[in-house]
């Protein structure tokens, strides 16, 4: 057991942005966990330690990372940190558990580094924790979409930034939000021809949000430039478009798209067939709020009803010496989250210093994030999932892939069984109870039973745990309050 001022959960935007900061107006010790295999999150992925020929290195896919820049900055300050002894960052570390032990709290890990020495399992006990543990894609059924080479485009992307792997070479990407374009300009650069990337809202939706706009002209810039890359790759954009079935025998052949109306249902007749080898497909993004319910602090929503969690202006939570940043407060990109990072570090040196940080620094990044947060809320306004999303699915298309639960089981607990939410869809076709614990289906789950996405499930063990690091508790049982 190891013992710190500060643990914080997560090396993503979020979380080194805070742990750099702490560390530059304060003398407290910290202490990074990660499932990752360096700093740098989903974002910033980094390819796996390796030598030898083929070994892939950080700097080969630097292009693929939108403001690199930001995180070779932040990585210098922590690494500062840790030659000074104040820091430590321990990646591949899975935290199944935070809870509260005393006037501390104790985080439980699985080590997944695999190497010698290495237990498999560790508490680290902290005054003060950040809960930045980002999201995660956000999938929708569709006939076909268990083909081997269909995927969420977060897959894909998470392919190309940590090994330099291109799903296919005729790829199709489809579903919702600007995250779709990054994706698809990047697997162009390397050589994929992007048949075409399947956008189900129309750009009218940005007319209302011109003000969200007009206060954030970076947005604009990062926009052009996978604008002019999707034109130098011909690459076409085709909006008000929805992939709503995949084909194949061993694999993804070819995709139907379909043109939707004004209200968001297919066009009857408007079917289009494309061969591809590979699908991605998005609709936004879930915060992982696992740590952050067994917590037990206090949750909202954001525009779109997706629990988030609460915190005030320094980003404390509603439970003591907790504070989250990042997507977990609401998915709203790196930018939004460095700064909630910075703000999450103002609130824990005021609160566990003998000074706070500067003022001016703090009501700067209060106005940055304000400005940020506007601009997350004008995505998901101009961004919503088609009301017509389920109108394609079929009584055989697999819902609950772990479970292999179809459609019509989830329609019949529905209809005849009166479940209203993704719980009692749960308890009735066993949809949600495999390895993915509902993190794929449960959103369609809620969306089909309830009409709007579900609250956040208590999960006390968030990550698989082995019995061998149960055993390597400590023989004490951690104060639960």
């Amino acid at each position: 057991m190891s013992t710190t001022d500060v643990l914080v959960v997560g090396a993503g935007p979020a979380g080194l942005a805070c742990a750099a900061t702490v560390l530059e107006h304060s003398d407290l010790s910290v202490v990074v966990l990660d499932a990752g295999h360096g700093p740098g999150g989903q974002y910033w992925r980094q390819p796996a330690p390796a030598s030898g020929p083929g070994a892939l290195d950080g700097a080969e896919l630097a292009d693929l990372h939108h403001d690199r820049g930001t995180f070779v900055e932040l990585v210098r300050r922590v690494e500062q940190g840790r030659a000074e002894g104040r820091l430590e960052i321990r990646s591949e570390q899975h935290v199944w558990s935070v809870v509260p032990d005393g006037e501390r709290y104790a985080a439980h890990t699985v080590d997944r580094s695999g190497g010698p020495g290495r237990e498999a399992g560790s508490t680290t006990r902290a005054r003060a924790v950040l809960v930045a543990t980002g999201a995660y894609d956000r999938a929708l059924p569709f006939p076909g979409w268990d083909l081997p080479g269909v995927m969420t485009v977060g897959g894909l992307q998470a392919l190309l930034k940590a090994g330099g792997v291109r799903a296919g070479q005729r790829v199709a990407i489809g579903g919702t939000g600007p995250f779709l374009l990054p994706v698809a300009a990047g697997l162009a650069r390397r050589g994929s021809t992007i048949v075409g990337v399947y956008e189900a809202n129309r750009p009218g939706g940005w007319l209302r949000e011109g003000r969200a706009v007009v206060r954030n002209p970076a947005k604009l810039g990062e926009g052009a430039g996978y604008a002019a890359t999707m034109l130098r790759h011909r690459v076409p954009v085709r909006t008000g478009r929805m992939i709503v079935s995949a084909h194949g025998t061993d694999r993804v052949e070819a995709v139907t798209v379909a043109r939707l109306d004004r209200a968001g249902h297919p066009v009857p007749g408007s079917e289009q067939r494309v061969a591809v080898d590979a699908v991605g497909v998005g609709w936004g993004f879930t915060p992982q709020l696992d740590l952050a319910v067994t917590l037990g602090v206090d949750l909202t929503t954001d525009l779109a009803g997706t629990p988030v969690v609460g915190v005030d202006d320094l980003q404390r939570t509603s439970r003591p010496r907790v504070y989250a940043a990042g997507e977990v407060c609401g998915v709203g990109g790196a930018a939004l989250a460095v700064a909630e990072g910075r703000l999450a570090a103002a609130g824990i040196v005021a609160d566990l210093s003998a000074h706070g940080m500067p003022g001016a620094s703090v009501a700067r990044d209060r106005r940055e994030v304000a400005r940020l947060r506007a601009f997350a809320d004008a995505i998901l306004r101009a961004h919503p999932v088609p009301a017509g999303w389920a109108d394609r699915l079929e009584d055989d298309t697999i819902l609950c892939r772990c479970e292999e639960v179809r459609c019509a089981t989830v329609r019949s607990a529905i209809d005849e069984l009166g479940a209203t939410d993704a719980r009692q869809v749960k308890q009735l076709t066993r949809t949600g109870m495999g390895w993915c614990q509902g993190r794929v289906c449960g959103y369609a789950a809620a969306l089909l039973s309830s009409g709007r996405p579900g609250p956040a499930v208590e999960r006390l063990i968030s990550a698989p745990v082995p019995l061998g690091a149960l055993a390597a508790q400590p023989t004490s049982e951690p104060h639960v309050e």
